[in-house]
């Protein structure tokens, strides 16, 4: 049997299903007039992993400075034994910008026992906040089935896909989500937002036209990566086989492939597993000109370095971000658009990951 997500304390106050609107409408009556209710997007959170309604909660207060919105914190046992449902209403405050005013995100909790499971996609629409857009982060892997009529009303889809155990199977589950949603769902990979800095760091070489035509010369690519952060790298390689259009990707060897570039000329790449950052190095080769973005453990700030025949030409440091689930979501609560970049990072290395 499945262990029990029961939290070691209430997250917040416990109501009737049926109540929760209007125990919401008497948690603002009850309110002083130092609070607002603030909400701009719905944040539905999933998650079956034990202490996870406790653990969200935490995340939910912490995202909720930067981010008003409505959020919905479900754990779910389908393994239990017993079919049940809970639920809980709660306030985050948090002091606004004037230093006077309090802005409160509402949060409703739901505990999922049994086969109450199935009650998800109910739950989630009977509490979504108007009209504004639904984000659903869902925390761990995809099972079968996926419910269409749940992916229907979602409009952001946040998971990391560095938890998955088999790529494959999960991105064909999402996929197949998103085609039975008529695609209106925005896929937004956390393994992919944990590269930002690290991509803005390398794009940055290649500002100045000037060195641009150093992009069609890159004979060789080597890229290290922290145990568990294979696909991470994987995606690091695709965003550039996409942006510079190479071809053709063929494993030579367990870490290392090769790709073909725009006029036909071989790209060789080595990945290697190394302690350290998901990410600590990205080496990019043009013949005797050589640009490296290194990122040390215990640092905060990338290396960014470009040599010829080995000797430093420049040298300077570049904000590297942080790597927690809160600063992950807030970069990507912080981004629109529908992530094509991302996809065709993704289509470039497919078979790869």
């Amino acid at each position: 049997m499945t262990a029990s997500t029961t939290a070691p304390s209430p997250p917040g106050l416990p109501v009737d299903i049926g109540d929760i609107s209007r125990e919401l409408k008497k948690l603002w009556d009850d309110g002083d007039a130092v609070r607002s209710r603030a909400s701009l997007i719905n944040l539905a959170v999933y998650s079956e992993a034990p202490g996870s309604l406790a653990a969200n909660t935490e995340l939910i207060a912490k995202i909720t400075e930067d981010h008003a919105c409505r959020a919905i914190v479900i754990a779910a046992n389908p393994g239990a034994e017993k079919s049940r449902v809970q639920a809980w209403i709660s306030a985050h405050c948090h002091v606004g910008g004037a230093g006077a005013r309090q802005v409160c995100s509402e949060q409703i909790s739901f505990l999922l026992e049994g086969a109450s499971a199935v009650l998800l996609p109910g739950l989630v629409f009977s509490q979504l906040d108007s009209d504004l857009p639904l984000y659903l982060w869902w925390q761990g892997e995809f099972h079968e089935p996926m419910d269409p009529q749940l992916w229907a009303w979602v409009d952001r889809l946040i998971y990391d896909s560095q938890l998955w155990s088999d790529f494959a199977a999960q991105m064909l589950r999402v996929e197949t989500a998103q085609s039975e949603a008529k695609q209106r769902v925005v896929l937004c990979d956390l393994n992919w937002t944990r590269l930002v800095q690290v991509r803005l760091a390398v794009a940055q070489f290649f500002d100045d036209p000037r060195a641009q035509q150093h992009l069609s010369e890159i004979d060789q690519v080597e890229i290290d990566f922290a145990s568990g952060f294979h696909s991470t790298a994987t995606l690091l390689l695709g965003w550039l086989a996409a942006q510079l259009r190479w071809s053709k990707p063929a494993k030579s060897g367990r870490h290392s492939l090769t790709f073909e570039d725009a006029r036909g000329k071989r790209v060789a790449v080595a990945l290697a597993e190394r302690a350290g950052r998901p990410i600590s190095r990205c080496l990019l080769c043009c013949g005797k000109l050589s640009f490296c973005v290194t990122h040390p453990s215990g640092h905060d700030l990338l290396n960014v370095s470009c040599a010829t025949d080995g000797a430093d030409r420049m040298n300077q440091l570049l904000p590297a971000g942080r790597e927690d689930a809160v600063e992950l979501v807030h970069e990507e609560l912080m981004r629109g658009g529908p992530h094509r970049v991302y996809v065709r990072a993704l289509n470039c290395v497919r078979n790869l990951l």
